[in-house]
């Protein structure tokens, strides 16, 4: 089955085709980072604007790698929700047109169900690329770590009439900021640049993560939830009235003059102080990640740990999580960097098991931008 993903919840604009759910003929992405980038975020009307400039042009794309056209295609998969109302809009509405005018089936995604079908499309290329891998067993705990979510399921699957029908048990889940967004907002702070994961995830190999101590976070209730709003205010209250202050400022003027800058020369520009303080941070908020995951997958039992999502490309959260596979005995998955951020690939990965599931939606599927998964 060829099915055409289309993912346009945030700002990238991304259309792929998957044949059977795990072989990737194509994956294209246009990226809106230049157009956020001055904002130090994501404006959400700018964003929906820009995906009704690419949606056409990046599907024709998509269609032009395969080597297929548009005739061929045998279904759709399209994100419905969570993410930005105006931008899952364009995406959705794109999506059923198609569907429609082509008389092909189309079924609707949750995004955070393609961010883990992401780890089990990524496994699956693995293997059959050959590479020594082992199979990404269930049931798993999954992490998906973002901009927009920090979220934590626990995974499922079961045989119906032959095909795998996947569950997703919610673990928890952040209470205010998702760890992507507080890394973009202590970036801002410090006049880092955006997006802020990658430049601190850079930086933060220059700087003494034991300088700055922050609190663990602590939280009443479900102890598997998230918070980092308060680590974020911790890192504004070690700055303001400080040197680091005056020293960020005068780093946003130099931004602002120089135009597009490198990590190096970002660096050159940043005290040992402020690297001291983003590596700091970056510890703080990949320690919280990996001893909460851990633990909510040691509550149910699991062997299995998947992480997903944007911030699963940081290089920290990366090698800790390789680090408490060999001492806690569990398997953890990632996928490669470029399923881990926002694609379509992931999309019509998902898609597929819905659609072999027998799901069909029809013209009245909707965007939302609240979209809880499992029960």
């Amino acid at each position: 089955m060829l099915v055409l993903g289309i993912e346009c919840s945030c700002d990238e604009t991304a259309a792929a085709v998957v044949v059977d759910g795990e072989e990737i003929l194509s994956s294209a992405v246009a990226s809106q980072v230049l157009t956020h980038e001055k904002y130090g975020g994501v404006v959400p009307e700018l964003a929906s604007r820009e995906h009704l400039k690419k949606i056409t042009p990046i599907v024709n794309e998509a269609l032009t790698r395969a080597g297929i056209g548009l005739n061929e295609v045998d279904a759709l998969a399209v994100t419905e929700g969570p993410g930005l109302i105006g931008s899952l809009l364009v995406g959705l509405v794109y999506g059923k047109a198609l569907a429609l005018s082509l008389g092909k089936p189309l079924v609707g995604v949750n995004h955070l169900e393609g961010h883990i079908h992401a780890v089990l499309l990524e496994n699956r290329r693995a293997r059959r690329a050959g590479r020594e891998v082992e199979a990404a067993a269930l049931p798993a705990a999954a992490l998906v770590v973002s901009g927009g979510h920090t979220s934590l399921f626990l995974v499922t699957t079961e045989s119906v009439d032959g095909n795998p029908v996947f569950s997703y048990t919610p673990l928890g889940q952040t209470r205010d900021d998702a760890a992507g967004e507080a890394f973009d907002k202590v970036a801002k702070l410090l006049a880092l640049g955006y997006p802020g994961g990658p430049i601190i995830d850079q930086l933060a190999g220059f700087g003494n993560p034991e300088a700055f101590v922050f609190g663990r976070i602590k939280m009443k209730g479900n102890p598997y939830d998230f918070s980092f709003s308060g680590l974020k205010t911790a890192v504004l209250y070690r700055v303001r009235g400080t040197a680091l202050a005056s020293e960020a400022e005068a780093r946003r003027a130099w931004r602002k003059s120089a135009g597009r800058v490198t990590s190096e020369e970002i660096r050159s520009h940043c005290s040992q102080a402020t690297l001291d303080l983003v590596a700091s941070f970056q510890h703080a908020v990949i320690t919280d990640l990996i001893e909460r995951t851990q633990a909510a997958a040691e509550s149910r039992r699991v062997q299995t740990i998947f992480v997903s999502g944007g911030v699963a490309c940081n290089s920290l959260l990366r090698a800790r999580f390789a680090e408490a596979a060999i001492s806690r005995a569990v398997q953890v998955f990632f996928p490669s960097p470029e399923l881990s951020t926002d694609n379509a690939a992931m999309i019509a990965a998902a898609g597929y098991y819905k659609l072999v599931a027998g799901h069909r939606a029809d013209t009245s599927l909707t965007a939302h931008a609240s979209f809880p998964l499992g029960a």
